[in-house]
């Protein structure tokens, strides 16, 4: 039998990326492809690309330059948010050879020929009012902590956020898939769970076939609270406006929760949480 292809995986960007760099890589490992450290040599580096942090064409040429002294004739993709919102840039960097959009990313092993190296890079992005479907993801093995998404997409504007641009409108998983997504977790022996999403107090928006969403985040902190073989849940980040008084006083009393999380204040000034178009005020 042939030796596997090795791919290589690069995350840039925040726990909602790492979860879905993993997802992407069991899809690979279902496909027969080895995983391998991005330091290694591999037939496929994918960097999962993001477009918050400030110099990000600048950090994604430097780690496609980092792959291809690796492996000068392996076969380079971006996905991610930047690859969404500037596929074009991405394409245009030397040595890149795909560059897959919101709703691309997780089939990208259908966009994978002979892996041959392109002259230009390949771009397959979509509208971003196309990304109003929920693909649920999950990280394992990379830390000791498991990244759980549970919601994607924003709809806020925000007048300096590029996320809703890049990740589309707000949805959910189904309570169910996340219940089952946990268990998933707990059976590989993972301890520890962080809930993770683009603004996940907004949990339970979002539709299924023609079906409306029938839950709220209270009733997703409940549920979790439940599973067995999980010993701590966190709440990374959740804003202000999303955050009620049952779901605090449910987390100070719970089995599994961490009695705190992070709530954002972008600024102190009323006038300017205006001007950013905020939910809140100081």
């Amino acid at each position: 039998m042939a030796n596997p292809k090795k791919v290589a995986f690069y995350t840039l960007g925040c726990k909602l990326n790492f979860s879905e760099t993993s997802t992407i890589a069991r899809n690979f490992q279902q496909e027969g492809f080895e995983r391998v450290d991005f330091e290694e040599v591999a037939d496929i580096y994918v960097i999962n690309t993001c477009s918050v942090t400030e110099n990000a064409d600048k950090q994604f040429k430097q780690i496609v330059k980092k792959a291809l002294k690796n492996n000068e004739k392996a076969f380079v993709a971006a996905v991610g948010c930047y690859a969404q919102l500037k596929p074009e840039e991405l394409a245009a960097v030397d040595g890149v050879d795909l560059v897959l959009g919101a709703t691309e990313k997780f089939k990208i092993t259908d966009y994978l020929n002979d892996l041959t190296k392109n002259d230009l890079g390949e771009v397959h992005s979509c509208e971003i009012e196309e990304a109003n479907f929920y693909v649920g993801s999950y990280s394992i093995g990379d830390r000791t902590r498991a990244f759980l998404k549970v919601q994607d997409g924003c709809d806020y504007k925000c007048t300096y956020c590029t996320i809703p641009l890049a990740r589309g409108i707000s949805r959910s998983d189904e309570l169910q898939n996340v219940l089952k997504n946990a268990k998933e977790i707990s059976q590989q022996g993972i301890k520890e769970i962080v809930l993770t999403g683009v603004n996940i107090g907004d949990y339970g928006k979002g539709e299924f076939g023609n079906k409306k969403h029938e839950h709220t985040f209270l009733e997703l902190v409940q549920a979790l609270d439940e599973v067995e073989g999980i010993e701590r849940l966190r709440i990374s980040s959740i804003e202000p406006n999303l955050l009620k008084n049952e779901t605090i006083e449910f987390v100070s009393k719970s089995r599994t929760f961490v009695p705190h999380f992070h709530i954002p204040l972008q600024s102190g000034s009323n006038d300017i949480l205006k001007k950013m178009k905020r939910r809140y005020l100081r």
